[in-house]
């Protein structure tokens, strides 16, 4: 027989969203478990940005002091490079308070972090190795979940399930909630190259005819992103590894010493690039956030930190109900009401990138000479305050209210 546990919400997904959904939320005394199917969170290959505004709610929980002491590098502006020109994108300096950077750190660190402060509540449970599979219902209200883990089946009772499993939601699959898809002109293959102490000292992008690379400082390595057309890598591998290699080494010179650590494709991963919504967030009984309701656009590297925002505000809305026994529909429906503006926003601007900028850059084949708005920005430094405030701070950045 399945072992069966009964919880007041239990969370899918063990990643930025759902850790800090289940930590906020067990912090204001509701009874939480937290599902993650993988042991750990040691995978590369996913965002790195902590930015401000995920900085401030670190600082506003009292860890930030501790949280700045695992490893990391602080970005205070970003920077665009064509051709033989740098330009100067964003000036996180100058947004207002201590958290004025951006922190570039492995998303398994964070994970880690928040998972140990978690870890210390009594109300909380985090379930590794532990699979959500099927939603369990009463009626049309779902009413829990079943999942396998190390000790086989589970079922688990709860309140409210928050789906925060990813682009690739099960739960949002199950739920047969409606996406509405937006496209994206490209992907992106990621690769991991050594760095050097003669290296410059900041992340930042790469831009020539029909190539996009951008650059993130990991200290002992780059962390590497090649933007590519929507559904050619195919046609890139056939053309084979030292094809690649080549590549990267012609639009980054100083990276041709080191091109040759990419052995052969296994070396590369390919990330398909999404942009959807759903029209619901929620039904009866659940709810998604993060990815799971909102895939983003790599472009600015804020969907971590909109799914964190998401965290937040479902924890504001929904952890005093919770706790009171006291949920309503309504209650959870507000949540989409809350988020769906700044998130809408934030995919309008980066399909705005996406198809005026990088389309345009991967169909050129003559030099390129930079945007008007590129060129106001190296040319006014006051007006790199306006992307870093997007980056950084976003649009109506949440804060703890538990």
């Amino acid at each position: 027989m399945p072992e069966t546990l009964s919880t007041q919400c239990c969370v899918v997904g063990g990643g930025p969203a759902g850790l800090m959904a289940g930590f906020l939320l067990a912090r204001a005394g509701v009874d939480v478990i937290v599902l993650e199917k993988h042991a750990d969170f040691l995978r590369d290959f996913r965002g790195d940005t902590i930015h401000p505004s995920t900085l401030r709610l670190m600082d506003e929980l009292g860890l930030l002091d501790e949280f700045l002491r695992l490893p990391h590098h602080k970005a205070y502006s970003l920077s665009a490079w064509i051709g033989e020109r740098q330009y100067k994108v964003a000036d996180f300096s100058s947004l207002p308070g201590k958290c004025n950077f951006v922190a570039f750190m492995p998303q398994w660190d964070f994970l880690d972090f928040i998972a140990e402060q978690a870890r210390t509540l009594p109300n909380f449970r985090l379930l590794m190795k532990t699979a959500a599979e099927k939603l369990l219902f009463d009626g049309d209200r779902v009413r829990g979940l079943s999942a396998t883990g190390p000790d086989g089946e589970l079922t688990i009772n709860a309140r409210l399930v928050i789906a925060a499993d990813g682009r690739g939601s099960l739960m949002r699959d199950e739920a047969q909630l409606p996406v509405e898809d937006f496209g994206a002109p490209m992907d992106v293959f990621w690769f991991k190259l050594p760095r050097k102490e003669s290296d410059p000292d900041e992340s930042f992008g790469r831009i020539a005819p029909g190539r996009m690379l951008a650059m993130i400082d990991r200290g002992a390595y780059w962390q590497c992103g090649c933007v590519i057309p929507k559904g050619g890598a195919e046609e890139l591998r056939a053309k084979g590894i030292d094809a690649f290699r080549e590549s990267i080494a012609r639009l980054t010179p100083f990276l041709a010493d080191r091109v040759d650590t990419l052995k052969d494709w296994r070396d590369v991963n390919l990330l398909t690039v999404q942009v959807n919504r759903l029209k619901t967030w929620s039904r009866p009984g659940l709810l998604c956030i993060g990815d799971a309701a909102h895939a983003m656009s790599p472009v600015g590297g804020v969907g971590i930190n909109l799914a964190i925002q998401d965290a937040v505000a479902a924890a504001n809305l929904l952890s005093a109900k919770l706790r009171g026994d006291a949920l309503s529909d309504e209650d959870v429906r507000a949540v989409q009401r809350r988020r769906e503006f700044p998130t809408s926003v934030t995919q309008a601007i980066q399909l705005f990138i996406q198809n005026r900028v990088v389309r345009s850059v991967l169909a050129a084949d003559k030099p390129l000479e930079a945007p008007l708005v590129l060129r106001l920005l190296d040319a006014l430094p006051l007006l790199r305050r306006l992307p870093a405030r997007f980056m950084g701070l976003g649009v109506r950045p949440e804060h703890i209210e538990m």
